[in-house]
């Protein structure tokens, strides 16, 4: 597992109008932009080839982070045009620049001190994701929990329903035979449920999504008194 793929080609519309001349994943949040804290916790990983997707002010991406030699890795950089081709269309386009092994997949708009190291180097099925507390925006959460594997409608009565935390480790098959375009993950996430083929595990450390402005403030007024 030495390849990674952040996910930063969305529009950040909630987060206008900070996002109207920065992308979301370049704000900046203690002193530094969201995306940079992903790529150092990816090279402390020895992940050393990392992938990020760009839409929307692309060119402003390899302007602020260059070729990740500042951090002794790697980053390319899969421009998806000016609109968005969504996180399965993304992946797909992305995985000529992935290589052939599992690699980590990781949203550029949360924070959290999740350790990409101790993630599995190759999933047990397509996908292994990482679950997290249902957070208030998101009551109900995503899939259930039961004994590492990851369920839906027919989940155990054991079961722990929880929110998908926005990383995972990933085999190319979940959308490689997928047709190019613009298209979701979370039927891939079903299929494979349904084959039991996608494991999870809960992690329960610091973990934040920052999709608003009063969610970003939030989080630089948390990260502050956590200093």
């Amino acid at each position: 597992m030495r390849h990674a793929l952040i996910l930063a080609a969305g529009l950040g519309e909630r987060m206008r109008p900070l996002t109207t001349h920065t992308p979301k994943p370049l704000l900046e949040v203690n002193g530094k932009p969201l995306i940079v804290h992903h790529i150092e916790k990816l090279a402390a990983a020895d992940i050393r080839y990392i992938v990020i997707n760009t839409s929307h002010l692309a060119e402003q991406f390899p302007e602020a982070l260059g070729d990740g030699s500042r951090w002794g890795v790697r980053l390319r950089y899969s421009y998806e045009g000016p609109t968005p081709l969504e996180t399965g269309g993304g992946m797909l386009a992305a995985l000529p620049l992935l290589g052939p092994d599992p690699f980590v997949v990781v949203s550029a708009d949360i924070w959290s001190d999740i350790d990409y190291a101790a993630l599995p180097r190759e999933p047990e099925g397509l996908a292994h994701l990482v679950m997290v507390a249902n957070p208030g925006f998101h009551p109900l959460g995503d899939f259930a929990l039961a004994d590492g594997k990851l369920y839906d409608a027919d989940a155990p009565a054991a079961a722990e329903r929880l929110t998908f935390g926005n990383v995972g480790v990933y085999r190319r098959d979940i959308v490689a035979h997928e047709a190019p375009g613009r298209f979701k993950l979370l039927p891939m996430y079903r299929q494979a449920i349904a084959d039991g083929q996608l494991t999870g595990e809960r992690y329960d450390g610091f973990w934040r999504n920052v999709g608003t402005p009063a969610q970003l403030d939030e989080l630089r007024a948390e990260l502050s008194r956590r200093a």
